[in-house]
C-alpha cells in the first residue's frame, strides 16, 4: 500500500511538472544593419538563463520549464553574428538552444507580454562586442549670433561650408521584424506597405537637386523609438519624417493626417534631457549641456526646441496642404502628440498617417504602386516646398536663392553687376530697371548666374 502511494505521488509530480512546462511555438530571427533579434514564441510566460561561451564563440539559451512544440527556424546565410542554431531538451524538463557565432557578441534578453497579435515572447538581441547599441553621435561646435539682450540662435553645423551642401531628410518606416504595426481587414500588415512608401519618398527626395534621404530601416527589422530619433540625429537631418498607416475600429474611416511634437510631449523629453545631461552622450543643436548650470541648460534646450517645434509646424502644414490636394485628409490641420519619435529637440519631425489600413478601400490603396507614387510625391512637394522658402544655411538651395543687393553712394549698375558676375541687362531684366540709373537706398534682385 505504502509502495502504491509513493508511486501515485511520483505520478501527480510528473503530471503537475508536465502541466506547468510552456510550450514553445516556434523561433523568429531579425537580421539588422547593427544587430540580430530572436523571438521565440511561448504559450506561458517562462524563466531563462543566457551566457557566452569562447573558443568556438557560443551564446546558450536555456528556457526553464519549457518543451518545443514545433521545429525552430535557423537563420539566414547572410544573418549579421549566427552562423548556425542547435536545441535539444534538458535535464528532462528544461530547452536549450545554442547559438553558433561568426563573431563575438553583446547578448540581451526581455520577456514581452501577450499584445493583440502575439502571446507571451522571450526576444534576445545580438550587438557587436565592438559597437554601442545606440548610434554614436558626433559632437559639433557652436555658432552664437547674439543681437540685444534676448535672441540667441544655435546652428547646427560649425560654419555653412562645413554642413552637407545636400538638405537632409531622415525617412523612418514606422514598426518592421516582429512589430508588424496595424493589420487591415485582408491581412495587409503596416510595416510592409509603409516600408515601400518610405523607399518610394526616399527614391523621390534623391531625385531633387540639393536633397539627400537616408532611411532609418531599409529592411523587415525593428528599430526602437528613440533610436530612430537617434539614427536621424546621428545623420545630422535637417527634417525627420515617420511614415505609418492608421487603424480605427469603425472601417469606414479614411484620411491621411499629419502629426507634430505636444507641448506636453517636449516638455517631458525636455525634463529627461535635462536630468541626464551629465552623461554627455547628447547634443542639442549643437550644444555641450554638460558643463551648463542648470539654469543655462534650461534655457538652451527651451530655445532649440521652440525653434524647432516651429519648424515641425511649418513644414508639417506644407506637406498637409499637399496631402489634401491629392485625397481625403482626417482632421481639418495638423495634429499634435507626444510620439517618442518626434522628440529630437533639435530634428524638425512629423508623423504622417498615409491613410487608414483598416478600411478596406484604403488597404487596397496603400499596396497600389500608383497610389504609392502619388502619396510619396505629393510629401515631397510638400517637403520641398518648405524649403524652397527656408533653405538651411550653406546648402546648396540656400545658395540657389535670389541675392539681394541695397545700393550705397556712388555705385554704378554696371559696378554692381561685375561685383556679382552677371550681365548689366539681366541686371536690368529682372528688376524691370528702364535705364542704367540707380538710387541710394534702391533694393536689387541679384538673378542667378
Amino acid at each position: 500500500m505504502k509502495r502504491i502511494t509513493q508511486f501515485a505521488l511520483l505520478i501527480m509530480l510528473i503530471v503537475t511538472s508536465v502541466a506547468h512546462s510552456a510550450g514553445l511555438q516556434g523561433l523568429r530571427i531579425w537580421s539588422a544593419p547593427d544587430h540580430s533579434r530572436l523571438v521565440f514564441d511561448l504559450d506561458a510566460a517562462i524563466d531563462h538563463h543566457l551566457f557566452g561561451l569562447d573558443s568556438p564563440n557560443r551564446i546558450v539559451i536555456d528556457l526553464k520549464q519549457t518543451e518545443l512544440k514545433n521545429k525552430l527556424a535557423g537563420p539566414s546565410s547572410s544573418d549579421l553574428f549566427i552562423k548556425s542554431l542547435r536545441y535539444a531538451k534538458r535535464n528532462g524538463s528544461d530547452f536549450r538552444v545554442v547559438l553558433d557565432l561568426k563573431d563575438k557578441v553583446k547578448p540581451k534578453s526581455f520577456m514581452l507580454k501577450p499584445n493583440g497579435q502575439y502571446g507571451h515572447r522571450l526576444v534576445v538581441d545580438l550587438y557587436s562586442e565592438a559597437a554601442q547599441t545606440a548610434p554614436v553621435l558626433q559632437q559639433t561646435e557652436v555658432e552664437k549670433i547674439k543681437q540685444g539682450e534676448t535672441e540667441l540662435t544655435i546652428s547646427r553645423s560649425v560654419v555653412d561650408n562645413q554642413r552637407s551642401s545636400d538638405i537632409i531628410v531622415a525617412i523612418d518606416a514606422g514598426h518592421g521584424g516582429e512589430d508588424p504595426g496595424a493589420l487591415g481587414p485582408s491581412g495587409t500588415r503596416e510595416k510592409d506597405v509603409v516600408l515601400q512608401l518610405a523607399k518610394k519618398l526616399a527614391a523621390d527626395i534623391n531625385r531633387q537637386k540639393g536633397f539627400k534621404a537616408v532611411l532609418t530601416r531599409t529592411g523587415d527589422y525593428y528599430i526602437g523609438l528613440r533610436k530612430r530619433m537617434m539614427l536621424a540625429r546621428k545623420e545630422k537631418a535637417d527634417l525627420f519624417v515617420s511614415i505609418h498607416a492608421d487603424a480605427f475600429h469603425d472601417p469606414r474611416v479614411r484620411g491621411s493626417s499629419v502629426y507634430v511634437l505636444s507641448s506636453r510631449g517636449a516638455s517631458n523629453e525636455a525634463s529627461r534631457w535635462l536630468a541626464d545631461r551629465e552623461n554627455a552622450a547628447d547634443l542639442v543643436g549643437g550644444v555641450k549641456l554638460e558643463d551648463k548650470d542648470d539654469m543655462l541648460a534650461s534655457v538652451l534646450l527651451d530655445l532649440s526646441q521652440t525653434a524647432t517645434r516651429q519648424a515641425s509646424n511649418d513644414v508639417a502644414s506644407s506637406v498637409y496642404r499637399e496631402l489634401r490636394k491629392h485625397g481625403k485628409t482626417h482632421g481639418k490641420r495638423v495634429q499634435k502628440a507626444g510620439f517618442m519619435v518626434l522628440k529630437s529637440p533639435d530634428v524638425p519631425s512629423m508623423l504622417i498617417e498615409t491613410a487608414f489600413i483598416s478600411n478596406p478601400t484604403e488597404e487596397k490603396n496603400l499596396k497600389n504602386r500608383q497610389y504609392q507614387n502619388r502619396m510619396a510625391a505629393a510629401i515631397r512637394q510638400g517637403i520641398v516646398a518648405y524649403f524652397d522658402k527656408t533653405p538651411p544655411p550653406g546648402t546648396w538651395l540656400a545658395q540657389q536663392s535670389a541675392t539681394r543687393h541695397v545700393t550705397v553712394r556712388g555705385e554704378t549698375l554696371s559696378e554692381i553687376a561685375q561685383q556679382y558676375s552677371v550681365s548689366v541687362s539681366l541686371l536690368k531684366s529682372s528688376n524691370n530697371l528702364k535705364s542704367d540709373t540707380v538710387k541710394v537706398g534702391q533694393v536689387l534682385t541679384i538673378p542667378r548666374s
